[in-house]
């Protein structure tokens, strides 16, 4: 159990709070952890639940003391006599009844007496406003590497020991999984490699991302695509490039801080999500993608609950890439629903707080939708513009694109085919050789430089139909961010 959450709880027991809020996907681990406290603090654990009431079983006259409501669950605790510890099971969902809530405030002051403490248990513990500051409130953290690995020992004792190092490997593939989700996945896997320990660590890989898939909003993306793939942005990589070892020992005992994160603004198809992949392969982290609008437009599920969720994913297998893409849109689904500012304000706060190695990275192309507080200094170490490429990275983007379609770039006149592509976005260009590609395989022969130029001249470029928007962008930017191109003189090639 993690040794930090274990002394919270302890402290909260000891400094006399009277109702403790634990918020965790992982109950019956909740309830281990709680029973060491209780023990430590010579006190009993009693679980209630509105199904078996206290301390029953939900089976047939099994039930104990309490059941059927709240409001009978704390007359069964008034009749307890020793100092306890109870644990109320979901009980928070039963809290929308005034009466109720009148009855709990009443019996706090005879359970402080008589050292009794509950604690309210659930994945999202949201309390009544009245209620709201007579309680400790701890977050149960998903399972550290130590846990995790004492967990897959235990599961593996009936065979042959595994080996400290495949161990490490399968509990690093391992983390951001729940004990319960972790232990079914190593069981299958072990099972299913007939007990290879990299086939094993392989095989959890695959299990975590399909288990991972049922948090929504957040999904595993593969980091295939380097910073060497990335035509143009200087600047950008030169930033990345400095701080590629800033996660490691020497970093810290050199007094340097983590990276909290960078927000890429800029035109569309410029490159912004592909640098955020970028710097995942490039740091040989995980990426984990973060769909804002997606976790707020989910009507079966609390906004708060999925962020909550996806966030302690990333804080478990930090150090770790976060990608948030197109984050403006975030913003659009919170001022279209009622009451989810608190929770976008919450993760504003994570933001700027969490001490996890968890590298962020946003992407946004209007910025007139981002707030004022997204930007101040502390959500993310840097603001970076990122413009339509200059005739200079447009011949890099054309040499990237042309070398991943097994052409020699060396075989074509870049640099005019980058004057007579000038607008075009990275995206765009990327179009442009794969239209010449089709046009010279429909032909049954190799691509020529003419099929390059005819795909530019047919390709309207979105500065045609956005320039009043991107020239906006640019002037907004030209003293708020810093260019992500070494050369900053595209921003005024097309300024009257």
């Amino acid at each position: 159990m993690s040794s930090e959450t274990l002394r919270e709880l302890s402290l909260l027991l000891r400094s006399g709070h009277r109702l403790i809020a634990v918020e965790t996907f992982e109950e019956d681990r909740a309830l281990r952890l709680l029973e060491r406290v209780a023990g430590s603090a010579e006190r009993k654990l009693r679980r209630w639940s509105v199904a078996t009431g206290l301390d029953g079983e939900l089976i047939a006259d099994g039930a104990g003391p309490g059941q059927g409501s709240l409001e009978a669950g704390l007359e069964a605790v008034l009749e307890l006599s020793e100092p306890s510890l109870v644990v109320l099971l979901d009980a928070h969902e039963l809290l929308a009844d005034a009466g109720v809530r009148r009855r709990l405030r009443d019996v706090l002051g005879e359970l402080g007496r008589r050292r009794q403490t509950l604690v309210f248990v659930g994945a999202v513990v949201d309390l009544p406003v009245e209620l709201e500051r007579e309680a400790g409130r701890v977050v149960l953290p998903l399972p550290t590497p130590a846990e995790l690995s004492g967990l897959f020992e235990r599961v593996g004792s009936g065979s042959e020991a595994m080996a400290p190092e495949a161990l490490e490997t399968c509990v690093r593939s391992a983390l951001g999984l729940t004990g319960a989700e972790a232990v079914r996945v190593f069981r299958k896997a072990w099972l299913a490699s007939e007990g290879d320990a990299t086939e094993t660590a392989a095989q959890i890989v695959r299990e975590k991302e399909r288990a991972l898939r049922r948090t929504p909003a957040l999904e595993f993306h593969a980091a295939e695509t380097g910073l060497e793939q990335v035509g143009g942005l200087s600047e950008l990589k030169r930033w990345l490039r400095e701080r590629r070892r800033a996660f490691g020992a020497d970093a810290q005992r050199f007094g340097l801080p983590a990276p909290r994160g960078l927000l890429l603004l800029g035109v569309q198809g410029c490159g912004k999500s592909l640098c955020a992949k970028a710097v995942a392969r490039e740091w040989r982290f995980p990426l984990l993608r973060l769909d804002l609008a997606a976790a707020f437009g989910d009507p079966e599920r609390s906004p708060e609950l999925t962020l909550r969720e996806a966030t302690a994913v990333a804080e478990s297998i930090a150090p770790a890439v976060l990608w948030i893409d197109e984050i403006e849109k975030g913003f659009a689904a919170v001022n279209a629903e009622a009451g989810a500012s608190r929770t976008f304000g919450s993760f504003l706060t994570w933001l700027a707080e969490e001490r996890a190695p968890v590298f962020v990275v946003a992407t946004a192309n209007d910025v007139t939708a981002l707030p004022p507080e997204l930007l101040r200094r502390g959500r993310f170490d840097e603001l970076f513009f990122v413009d339509l490429p200059d005739p200079r990275e447009r011949e890099e983007i054309l040499r990237v694109h042309l070398r991943a379609r097994g052409r020699d770039p060396d075989q074509f006149p870049l640099a005019d085919l980058a004057l007579a592509a000038e607008r075009h976005s990275g995206a765009e260009i990327e179009q442009v050789v794969a239209a010449a590609l089709w046009t010279a395989f429909a032909e049954s022969r190799e691509l020529t430089e003419q099929d390059l130029f005819a795909a530019i001249q047919d390709t309207v470029p979105l500065y045609e139909t956005y320039e009043e928007r991107i020239k906006e962008l640019r002037d907004w930017a030209r003293t708020r961010a810093r260019p992500a191109s070494m050369d900053v003189r595209m921003g005024d090639l097309f300024t009257p």
